[in-house]
């Protein structure tokens, strides 16, 4: 007899849509070639699609209790920054990074803190086994009584113990290793990943558990799986940096919570990731002296100044297209720079190779580090060393002219925090200003003023 054929159907990778046959682009969000196909069953008559918990009922805004958006603290500060200042009860949070930054290891530093604070956490693995885990924690300092662990990869099995032991914080490492019952296709599939989080999702919200899930991600830096993962959960958290450096960047880029603009520094020890509580003065260390090309600037990570170098190397070239370089800001923005300098300051720019580097792996979006791209670009191609303790922040117009920027007195205070003496910044909005002692504004209009501000010592 004939076996009767497995009813299949047609994924896209990015936003999860599904399809009856295959499409070169999806026709929910326009991506070209991310249409996978996978098995389909129909689910079994006893699943359930409701929440756990009892049946909801529609109440008035006006009766809705904000006790319940208390947040608990991790224990690591960097950590509730990005989070927006704590856990919130009943949300979904989504981790991703490459693999060894350490997503496995903060989230074992945070169940170590949370239970020795008296919460009861549960550790589910499906990559590591229990005594793995233990010899991680045990280097971590993290054996509390309190942890749960569950080695497991069958999420009605995960279920059923998560709505026994009702953990306050639960912890699943990680989501592509999920295998919904429900769902025929493999473990990380398309099918798996959106099932599994759609039953965390209603563990989270109906029974008021925070539940953390970490993702692979893939070769482009996203996460590994359906976009509309990304939709489902209340937070995105992404792990910025070099795996084989010592410092990583946790990064927001969703919050239904708190702000996106906000960053955590680590630095990646023997005990594990430790808070750097002073970017700045990490992000400037070993920088040269007396060298060209190189100047400081105050960029704000939500409500966090950081003080960066700007590193510019400009030569001849010697071909007949120069080559242009960035790491760590827009490629695009420092071609308009460096025509603004061409144009307005009279530099020959158009035969010349040009290397731009934001020091420490930060990467600057903030139209405020203008200033700074250009005085590092005038000082490498005039070879003229910018004095030491200058700090320069500004936006630059196409006309050449310096624009103001937003929180002037909060890049002061972190300026002279760290022992600078002079700030190159706007003429707009440097009226009125709150100067902290022993720190010396020098206001410019125009690029041409801020490059003879820091030429007329030299």
């Amino acid at each position: 007899m004939a076996q009767a054929k497995k009813k299949t159907a047609y994924f896209c990778r990015e936003c999860g849509n599904e399809s009856a046959k295959w499409l070169g682009r999806c026709p929910a969000c326009g991506a070209w070639n991310s249409l996978v196909e996978e098995p389909t069953e129909k689910a079994s008559e006893n699943a359930s699609v409701r929440r756990p918990g009892a049946r909801p009922k529609p109440v008035r805004m006006t009766e809705i209790s904000l006790e319940e958006s208390k947040r608990e603290k991790t224990g690591l500060t960097e950590f509730d920054r990005v989070l927006g200042g704590g856990i919130v009860k009943g949300s979904l949070v989504l981790i991703g990074g490459d693999p060894g930054i350490g997503k496995s290891t903060i989230l074992l530093q945070v169940c170590r803190n949370l239970s020795n604070a008296g919460r009861k956490v549960l550790y589910v693995s499906g990559e590591e086994s229990a005594s793995q885990i233990r010899m991680r924690g045990r280097r971590l300092g993290a054996e509390p009584e309190n942890l749960l662990l569950l080695c497991e990869t069958n999420l009605s099995d995960i279920r059923l113990a998560i709505e026994e032991e009702k953990p306050e914080i639960c912890v699943i490492d990680s989501i592509q290793t999920m295998m919904s019952e429900e769902v025929s296709s493999a473990p990380g599939s398309v099918s798996q990943v959106r099932e599994s989080t759609n039953v965390l999702l209603g563990l989270a919200k109906g029974l008021g558990i925070s539940i953390f899930i970490v993702g692979h991600v893939t070769k482009e830096g996203a996460v590994a799986g359906p976009r509309v993962l990304e939709h489902m959960v209340d937070t995105v958290l992404y792990f910025e940096g070099d795996r084989h450096a010592s410092y990583r960047i946790l990064r927001a880029v969703k919050n239904r919570f708190g702000s996106t603009d906000e960053i955590g520094v680590f630095e990646m020890r023997s005990e594990g990731l430790v808070e750097v509580m002073n970017p700045s003065e990490y992000m400037l260390e070993g920088r040269p002296a007396n060298a060209s090309g190189s100047v400081v600037t105050c960029s704000l990570e939500g409500s966090r100044p950081l003080l960066l170098e700007i590193q510019a190397l400009v030569c001849r070239s010697s071909f007949g297209l120069p080559r242009r370089t960035a790491a760590g800001c827009d490629v695009n923005r420092v071609n308009l720079l460096m025509a603004v300098l061409e144009k307005r300051c009279g530099m020959d720019l158009s035969s010349s190779d040009a290397y731009i580097n934001i020091a420490g792996g930060i990467r600057v979006n903030e139209p405020a580090a203008d200033l700074g791209i250009l005085l590092a670009i005038a000082s490498g191609h005039r070879d003229f060393v910018i004095p030491e303790d200058v700090v320069a922040f500004g936006e630059a117009g196409l006309s050449g002219e310096v624009r103001s920027v937003s929180q002037t007195e909060l890049r002061l205070q972190e300026a002279s925090r760290l022992g600078f003496h002079r700030v190159i910044l706007p003429m707009a909005g440097s009226r009125n200003l709150k100067t902290p002692s022993g720190i010396e504004i020098v206001p410019v209009s125009t690029v041409k003023e801020a490059i003879a501000a820091v030429t007329k010592k030299n």
